[in-house]
């Protein structure tokens, strides 16, 4: 257990510093084409509650996709941390005019509005940041266990679908896997599409 634990950390760690290694450039082509990707995948298209998240720490940026996606009308959602649930989160609609807050981790993310939030089960897509994945779908996220928990029902709800994004460079052959872990369905980098 402290091994895999141990082992987590130093994948962690080696993942993020190639992420942040990355040229503006090599950020600003994943970026696009990512963007592009993802306004065309069927999910996507079909879907009107879309939740993801703002980038920070070398992530692939989703500001060009939170602005292509307000252009086709999607109610946007922002993550924000559970204050009575820890470990949990809650989704906030998001717009140009949100009020922002920063967050103890260095993100910013919409002041609580308890009119503003919407239940996991009716969001129709889910766009999950991580750190790192390997070819069976496991996802290495930050450590708290937050997307997890969020996703552990998601195939049984018939809604809320999953999509990891990343940059190619946080693929790695195998994870260290818990039984808490939830795999994704779908990560979609700048080269490929994978799919489980």
């Amino acid at each position: 257990m402290t091994f895999e634990i141990s082992a987590r950390q130093i994948l962690r760690k080696k993942v993020r510093q190639l992420r942040n290694s990355l040229t503006p450039e090599q950020q600003y082509l994943a970026a696009q084409i990512l963007c592009q990707k993802l306004c065309n995948h069927p999910e996507i298209k079909t879907a009107q509650h879309i939740s993801l998240f703002l980038s920070f720490d070398g992530e692939v940026d989703t500001h060009p996709l939170i602005q292509a996606l307000w252009q086709q009308n999607k109610s946007l959602y922002l993550p924000v941390l559970h204050p009575f649930s820890p470990g949990h989160l809650l989704f906030l609609h998001y717009t140009p005019e949100t009020p922002m807050i920063s967050h103890p981790f260095g993100i910013q993310e919409p002041r609580l509005n308890v009119q503003s939030v919407l239940p996991v089960s009716q969001l129709d897509v889910i766009i999950t940041p991580l750190v790192a994945f390997d070819t069976q779908g496991n996802r290495l996220g930050m450590g708290g266990g937050y997307y997890d928990r969020t996703l552990k029902h998601w195939r049984n709800n018939n809604g809320s679908y999953p999509i990891g994004i990343a940059h190619d460079c946080q693929q790695v052959d195998a994870l260290p896997y818990e039984d808490w872990d939830i795999p994704l369905p779908e990560i979609i980098t700048p080269s490929r599409d994978w799919r489980w």
